[in-house]
This record gives structure tokens, C-alpha cells and sequence, in this order.
């Protein structure tokens, strides 16, 4: 009887007929798992265990892929239903908006207003970064026992005493702004520190000189303008020491000086840091409004008032605020305006470097503006007072 290899008939049957359930008995069980598993609940393995029973339920009964199976369905990325005219606008607005703008700041009075807004910038600049300089040297390295020694203790004694320290300031009114904010923040007398706020834009021996230059042959020009905003400067910080109250200042932290431990040089950097970009950001809006001025309104509005002796003082003190002229240069634009009178003429030279718009937004953000708008108004007030007293006496 001779062998074969070949398995019997049934075996080979009962063997296919395994082969064949095991795929279909996974099936099963997968919809069964599928249809058991709540809408949107998390299963073990997140999107790989997914995968792998997809692939599971294509493969066939010896492990390998169907070809016959469907494809996986392919991601769906979301493209926006317009997303050529998105992209085309992209592309075109931004260089149709730099065109318009590059044309319309080709226009004349758009170039004059661009050139006033970087000379005012420009001009006061050095001069803010001085102050800014010194207030944090003060913060740093000068000792607060060092103020209470140099200025009187009495708060009305000290006020003529700070307004006569101005002269030892060379700068405009950009740079009083930060000093006079570190005194105080050192414990000096508001009344007292809002004194050399005042004069020392105005009485520095850089804007005396420029004075005497711009006014030869007139020294009584230059006595005028040292006496009127000391003058000025005396009696505004008087006027707060009888009227003043705190709560129109902005909260300042007081610094009692060096700290123990620390480096003098990191003081002196951030507080110079601060006050700098603090400060710059208002004299370039100060600018700005400044600028605007100088284009709109036209010069025959000048003529106008120069013919009448008051309304050419009131005149003139609007004019040294909207301007904004740093005080170094404000003596030439005084003497250029020759149409009006000598006592017109100390009024923009007083008023200015005391209040101007560039000063006022500095005040603003130093000190708040409840104090801004108060101190403000009555600085023109009493500058104008004493430019027409002092005026009608030497000139």
C-alpha cells in the first residue's frame, strides 16, 4: 500500500473551515466593541488603537492586506470657500495702501507738518535724555539727607530757594519734568520742586545766552525774562502751598536712596530706562500736536492780532504753547516777530518754556492729569501777570 502526503479529505475540510471563521469571529467582536462603546468616549490607544482595528478588519485570513479593501478616507484640510480672493487681497491691499500713503505724504503741507513734528522731536531730545540722565544720578547716588541740607526747611522759604537753583540746569523743559519727579519721589516739598520745574527752562545760563544773542543791543530783554519767570516760578509754588493738595498728584513711590546691597549703576540704568521711555513717548505726542498747529493755522491770522496791545500778549501766550518751542531756540522765534511789542514778545518767552503742549502731555504722564489741567492753567495765568508788569517797568 503506498504512502501519500496529501492530508485526508476531512482534514484539509475541517482546517479551511477554521481558517475561515477566525477573521469573521474578529469581525464580531469588533462591531460588537464598536457598537458598545458610547458616542464620542475615549478608548486605550486613542487614534492608533483605531487604526490598528481598521487594519485588522481589511487584513485576510493569513495576515496580509486585502487589495480589495477600501482605501482609508483622506484628511480634510478645511480650505477656506474663497481662499484665491484671500490670498490675492494679501497680496495687493498692503501695496495699494503704501502707494496712497507714499503719494499723500508727498503733499506739501503733509512734508511741512512731518518737518516741524522731527525738529520739535529732534530739538528737545538731547535735552530730554540730559534730564532723564541727572534724575536717575539723583536717584542713584545723590543721598536724600543732601536736600533736606541745601533747601530750608520752611516749605515757603525753600520755594524761591529751588526756583533760583534752576540755573544750575542746562536744559529745556523736557528735562525739568523727570528731575522735578525725582525730588519729589526724594521727599522734597512739591511746592518747592514744582519751583525748579519752572525756572529752570527759563533762566539757565544756555537760555540767557540765546536771549542776549537773539536780542542784541537789549539787555534789558534779558533782565525782563530772568525776572518774570522767577517771579513766576516763586509764586506757583507759593500758589500750591496755599491751594495745593496731594491727591491731584499722580502716586509716586518714595525713594530714600541707594539701597544696601545693590549696585548703584543698575539704579542709575533702570530708573534712567523708565523715565526716558516714560517721557519719550509724551513729547513725541506733544510734537505731533505742536506740528499740527503750525500747519493749519495760516499766517495771516498773526497780523491780525499784532495790532492790539492785549490781545497781542494773549495772543502771543497761546501761540508759546501750541508752538511748543524748546527754550534754548524760543528767544529767535520771539525776536523774528517784529509786528508786535516788546511786552508781547516776554510773554512768549515766559509762558513757553512753563507751558507748552509737548510739557503738558510730559505732566500728564508724570504726574496725572488732575494736576496737569490745574497747574497748567494757572501757570499761564500768573506767567502772563508777571510778563505784563515786569514788561511795563524795563521795557
Amino acid at each position: 500500500m503506498q504512502k501519500t502526503d496529501e492530508p485526508a479529505e476531512g482534514a484539509v475540510t475541517a482546517e479551511s473551515e477554521e481558517a475561515a471563521a477566525e477573521p469573521e469571529i474578529a469581525v464580531v467582536v469588533h462591531e460588537a466593541s464598536r457598537r458598545d462603546t458610547p458616542h464620542g468616549a475615549h478608548r486605550p490607544g486613542g487614534r492608533s488603537h483605531d487604526r490598528d482595528h481598521h487594519r485588522d478588519h481589511h487584513r485576510d485570513g493569513d495576515g496580509d492586506l486585502d487589495p480589495d479593501a477600501d482605501p482609508a478616507p483622506a484628511p480634510d484640510h478645511n480650505w477656506p470657500r474663497h481662499w484665491p480672493l484671500l490670498l490675492l487681497g494679501a497680496a495687493v491691499v498692503p501695496g495699494v495702501v503704501l502707494f496712497a500713503v507714499g503719494r499723500w505724504m508727498e503733499e506739501p503741507a503733509v512734508q511741512a507738518w512731518r518737518t516741524v513734528c522731527l525738529s520739535i522731536t529732534v530739538q528737545a531730545l538731547p535735552f530730554l535724555l540730559l534730564g532723564t540722565a541727572l534724575s536717575g544720578a539723583i536717584n542713584a547716588f545723590v543721598p536724600a539727607r543732601v536736600f533736606t541740607r541745601v533747601l530750608p526747611r520752611r516749605p515757603a522759604l525753600a520755594v524761591p530757594v529751588a526756583g533760583a537753583a534752576g540755573v544750575v540746569l542746562p536744559g529745556c523743559e523736557c528735562a525739568s519734568v523727570p528731575v522735578a519727579h525725582s525730588l519729589i519721589r526724594r521727599g522734597v516739598n512739591p511746592a518747592a520742586a514744582f519751583a525748579f520745574l519752572l525756572s529752570a527752562p527759563a533762566i539757565n545760563p544756555i537760555v540767557l545766552t540765546a536771549t542776549a544773542i537773539a536780542f542784541p543791543g537789549s539787555p534789558a530783554m534779558v533782565l525782563a525774562r530772568l525776572l518774570a519767570s522767577l517771579a513766576t516760578a516763586a509764586a506757583m509754588g507759593w500758589l500750591w502751598l496755599w491751594l495745593g493738595r496731594a491727591e491731584w498728584l499722580k502716586p509716586v513711590a518714595r525713594h530714600t536712596g541707594h539701597s544696601p546691597g545693590h549696585s548703584r549703576w543698575n539704579e542709575f540704568r533702570t530708573g534712567f530706562q523708565h523715565d526716558f521711555l516714560h517721557a519719550g513717548g509724551f513729547l513725541v505726542v506733544g510734537a505731533m500736536a505742536a506740528a499740527t498747529f503750525n500747519v493749519l493755522v495760516p499766517r495771516t491770522v498773526l497780523d491780525t492780532f499784532a495790532d492790539s496791545p492785549w490781545l497781542s500778549v494773549l495772543f502771543l501766550a497761546a501761540l508759546a504753547i501750541l508752538l511748543s518751542v524748546c527754550s534754548e531756540a524760543d528767544a529767535f522765534v520771539a525776536a523774528s516777530l517784529t509786528g508786535f511789542s516788546p511786552t508781547a514778545r516776554l510773554t512768549f518767552m515766559v509762558v513757553g518754556p512753563m507751558v507748552d503742549l509737548k510739557l503738558i502731555a510730559l505732566q500728564t504722564g508724570t504726574f496725572g492729569r488732575a494736576f496737569a489741567i490745574r497747574f497748567s492753567s494757572a501757570t499761564v495765568v500768573v506767567a502772563i501777570l508777571c510778563s505784563v508788569l515786569i514788561g511795563a517797568v524795563l521795557l
